[in-house]
């Protein structure tokens, strides 16, 4: 409860200059107390409450300068204290009022008449103004951050002023500090944003740039797996034209062995049939990874048979798996059909594989890869699929095991290895909203994927 310094009636002091001393301290022992813990806005409703009961005066005002839409200056209230209780925070133009004089970094006191000196102020006269005293928030840098201001019904004598002032002096400089602290903390923060804004876009870049690394390291694979069969094609192709000449001469002659037209028609369908089986087989192969790369630059969801999708993905990823020396076991129901991104599903295949081509077997195979997939219809009513790979490699050691997720973890550094490879799996997998996790136990790697599949 405030205890007022002066006879209403006589305006005279009720207590001598000694007795005002110890009741400033007073009132500066009880805002400092009720402020000591609060921080932030927090802070500047507590002290706005207090100075109001300490200085006896009905508003006490709070405030930030902020620059309005159309360049002018104004107050937006932080704390607004009117009468009995909080008001909701308001922003008002400084043109043509005494917080602009404050916000000049002057001590503005008024102890009757305000609203004849800024008869422009239309807040004052709702207020039904009388007086008013105001300090600016200044910062360690010498720059004007809001005001504090008391204002009242009825006059503020000298003696009050002093009181007014005093209070308002020490209290302004701890509100500039919160705010200052305020303003440094959200620049801080946009400073955190951004920053966090332009590290997962360059997550991003290299996540695709990492993906194109993979398709390129199969376009060499593909091209030296399918320089093979056209080769021999080419070979066979060159041979038929040689076993065609040597059939026009005998066809030529004045006789033909019957054996001998055998044994020519006999070679020509043998590398018409080697023509044919090592073109089918280079048309396969270029099928395959054409479909691998169109997938993985697509996010269609599409209806797939998967034991023919998955061995189409192992087919184009072949030239990989022999120059280590590994076989892929796939057992999946050739009856399964899903519904999912292909896209995804061949980039999380693809990664798997060449997680287990490079890492596995340091020392070369031979090795064996096993795909497995299953249905889980839960209560819930949704469907998953449910992917299990392994390996029978050197397996995962108990750090990899742990950072195996993390972006740029790699236990090849300096040696090729970018450490995303499995980060891709899992960045995949979270955007799906499935899971995927390491067996822990388990011999060689073994990984499994919980998938979603679309309605």
């Amino acid at each position: 409860m405030s205890i007022p310094l002066f006879d209403v009636n006589s305006q005279e002091p009720l207590f001598d200059q000694a007795q005002r001393r110890t009741l400033a301290e007073a009132a500066l022992r009880s805002i400092t107390a009720s402020t000591a813990h609060a921080r932030g806005d927090d802070f500047l409703r507590i002290l706005v409450r207090e100075l109001a009961e300490a200085l006896d005066v009905r508003y006490v005002i709070a405030g930030r300068l902020v620059r309005q839409a159309d360049g002018a200056e104004a107050i937006r209230t932080l704390a607004l204290w009117g009468g009995e209780g909080y008001r909701d925070n308001i922003e008002y133009s400084l043109q043509h009022t005494p917080c602009q004089d404050v916000t000049r970094q002057d001590m503005c006191f008024h102890g009757s008449g305000i609203q004849r000196r800024f008869p422009l102020d239309t807040m004052l006269a709702d207020m039904h103004a009388e007086s008013y005293v105001g300090m600016p928030l200044v910062d360690t840098e010498g720059c004007t951050l809001g005001i504090l201001s008391a204002i009242d019904t009825r006059p503020i004598d000298e003696d009050k002023r002093l009181l007014a002032l005093l209070l308002l002096s020490i209290f302004s400089a701890r509100g500039a500090a919160e705010l200052q602290h305020q303003e440094r903390t959200r620049q801080l923060e946009e400073t955190v944003r951004q920053r966090g804004e332009s590290l997962l876009a360059a997550q991003a870049s290299l996540l695709e740039q990492e993906q194109m690394a993979a398709l390129g390291s199969l376009v060499a694979g593909v091209s030296h797996e399918v320089n093979t069969p056209i080769g021999v094609a080419l070979t066979a192709a060159s041979s038929m034209g040689s076993y065609a000449d040597q059939l026009v001469c005998m066809l030529s002659a004045p006789k033909v062995s019957r054996t001998e037209l055998i044994e020519i028609a006999q070679a020509l369908t043998g590398a018409a049939a080697l023509v044919e089986r090592n073109l089918t087989r280079a048309a396969e192969l270029i099928g395959n990874f054409k479909q691998l790369a169109v997938d993985q630059a697509s996010e269609y969801v599409a209806d797939l048979v998967l034991y023919d999708y998955v061995h189409g993905l192992v087919s184009a990823h072949s030239p990989e798996l022999r120059k280590c020396a590994l076989q892929v076991s796939i057992e999946i129901d050739p009856t399964c059909r899903v519904r999912l991104a292909s896209g995804k599903l061949s980039q999380i295949l693809s990664n798997l594989l060449m997680n287990s081509a490079r890492h596995g077997y340091p020392d070369g195979g031979p090795g064996k890869i096993t795909i497995r997939a299953s249905l889980e219809a839960p209560a819930d009513g949704k469907t998953w699929l449910l992917l299990e790979f392994c390996d029978d490699g050197i397996g995962l050691a108990p750090v990899v095991r742990e950072h195996m997720f993390e972006p740029f973890f790699t236990t090849k550094r300096g040696k090729g290895g970018s450490g995303l490879g499995m980060h891709i799996v899992h960045t995949i997998v979270q955007q799906l909203g499935g899971q995927v996790r390491a067996v822990d136990g388990a011999a060689g790697c073994h990984i499994h994927v919980r998938l979603p599949l679309a309605a």
